[in-house]
């Protein structure tokens, strides 16, 4: 609905495309396969188990498929913790290492863009980000799911005693984890990467494009798109996304169209076209009995 009611945006920020200075693409090319590396790197940090790393970097790519066929985050954690079972790492341990994984990568996305928003205020105007009065209701919504969540947690005790085995498991884990000094770089350096891979590669478009908005802004603003569109569970995080980043980067200082313009050239290159091959790869993985 939002892409018919601004189609004309969209017809012009396609136009855009043909303007793109090509090595910039590449770039970006390259940092989106940089990012399954420090994915990879991520995984291996959360389990004490030594993973296979060729067949770890292949699961990285192929999650990435997956993560468009499911709710954000579904998909790739579903193919994540088939593979670590299938490397031996006990159910109870994988779903650990799966909330640990999370766990990081959410608080370095989240540090980083408060860290960068410290060192460069005027990045966003704030302002325009949220419609007028959203603040108090999603606020009110948060606040009504957490009080039904701890509700159900207090009432149901089959429920309770589940969660905190869980969570005793996950803290065993974790503290396993950061005995050693290589597993725990891993953990937190690739999830530091991780996100500014990403928004380096927003950034590499942008200046492709030419959109005037410095490099530093740009990867504000995709962080800030990122957080904000973490709760909406859409496949991929296919259309929230898009219009997250659009709104981030116009926000940022950037003509709507080129704005628009970077978003589909940045989609592309991060989700359309390792789609084909990722599926594959995942095919290819089941068949294997890797996953």
């Amino acid at each position: 609905m939002v892409a018919v009611r601004h189609r004309s945006v969209l017809i012009e920020g396609f136009g855009h495309l043909r303007s793109a200075e090509w090595p910039w693409l590449l770039a970006a090319a390259g940092a989106t396969c940089l990012t399954w590396v420090a994915a990879a790197f991520t995984r291996q940090g959360a389990v004490m188990e030594r993973l296979p790393p060729h067949r770890l970097l292949a699961t990285q790519f192929a999650a990435g498929a997956a993560n468009h066929l499911l709710p954000t985050g579904l998909g790739a954690g579903a193919v994540n913790l088939r593979f670590m079972t299938v490397c031996g790492v006990p159910l109870a341990r994988s779903s650990a290492a799966l909330a640990l994984y999370l766990l990081a990568e959410s608080i370095t996305r989240v540090g980083l863009l408060l860290g960068l928003l410290i060192a460069f205020p005027g990045a966003l105007r704030i302002g325009t980000l949220l419609p007028d009065g959203a603040i108090g209701p999603l606020l009110l919504g948060l606040g009504v799911a957490l009080v039904a969540a701890v509700t159900v947690l207090l009432l149901v005790r089959r429920l309770r005693t589940a969660v905190f085995s869980f969570l005793s498991t996950a803290l065993g884990e974790a503290r396993s984890v950061h005995t050693r000094p290589t597993r725990a770089l891993a953990l937190w350096g690739g999830s530091l990467a991780f996100p500014l891979l990403q928004a380096a590669g927003l950034a590499a478009v942008g200046q492709a494009l030419g959109l005037p908005v410095s490099p530093a802004h740009m990867m504000v603003a995709y962080l800030a798109a990122t957080v904000a569109v973490a709760l909406v569970p859409t496949p991929g995080g296919i259309g929230s996304v898009e219009a997250a980043l659009v709104v981030a980067l116009v926000a940022a200082g950037g003509p709507v169209a080129v704005a628009t313009a970077v978003v589909l050239a940045y989609r592309i290159i991060t989700v359309w076209v390792p789609l084909l091959p990722g599926a594959l790869t995942l095919g290819a993985l089941v068949r294997w009995k890797v996953i």
